[in-house]
């Protein structure tokens, strides 16, 4: 199970229907709302190491 970054939803990565790949790194979302959000701004919502 994933985290959706922008609501904290858990999201299974087998059947999510809305990704999105930033820096390499495949990120889950619940809903396209939520993939919208971070497809705008993802900076906002990752932490980069």
């Amino acid at each position: 199970m994933a985290i959706d970054p922008i609501c904290k939803m858990m999201v299974d990565e087998k059947t999510a229907k809305f990704t999105s790949v930033y820096n390499g790194k495949t990120y889950y979302f619940c809903a396209p709302g939520c993939k919208k959000a971070f497809d705008v701004n993802p900076e906002q919502y990752v932490r980069l190491k």
